[in-house]
């Protein structure tokens, strides 16, 4: 299954292909981001995409906070799901590897996941919430 597309301009995102992308803006019911990457392949262009509150989790959708999902800066692994409108592509964060793969803490430090909803500043100790990522260790 090809999840890329290459346009005369280059790579772009594709429905069900993978991309790691930057969150901008988090909102009440979504948050903007920055596309840096299909699958493992830096894009030349920037392409936006929105994750929308019902497309963050699998269940309980309706009572997902979207600043207690993510934060501006935050590094977010999700899939595409479709084109969305003219100026954003859709994104879903809601299977388990899905979600916040790097963050940073207020102390400027990057944080660690200490559960699927919570990362910590290893400097302060101090928890924020957050929709975290479950990736896979390398052996």
């Amino acid at each position: 299954m090809n999840n890329t597309g290459h346009k005369a301009h280059g790579l772009i995102p594709e429905p069900d292909s993978l991309v790691l992308a930057r969150v901008t803006k988090v909102m009440a019911r979504m948050a903007s981001v920055d596309i840096l990457c299909v699958a493992s392949k830096a894009l030349r262009e920037k392409f936006a995409g929105i994750i929308r509150q019902q497309d963050v989790r699998e269940t309980e959708m309706d009572k997902v906070d979207m600043h207690q999902s993510f934060h501006p800066g935050d590094i977010v692994i999700a899939m595409v799901l479709s084109f969305g409108d003219s100026r954003a592509y859709y994104l879903s964060t809601a299977k388990n590897e899905l979600g916040v793969v790097s963050a940073e803490s207020a102390a400027g430090e990057a944080m660690v996941p200490i559960s699927w909803t919570e990362m910590q500043c290893p400097l302060s100790g101090q928890t924020e919430q957050r929709k975290v990522a479950k990736v896979s260790s390398i052996e």
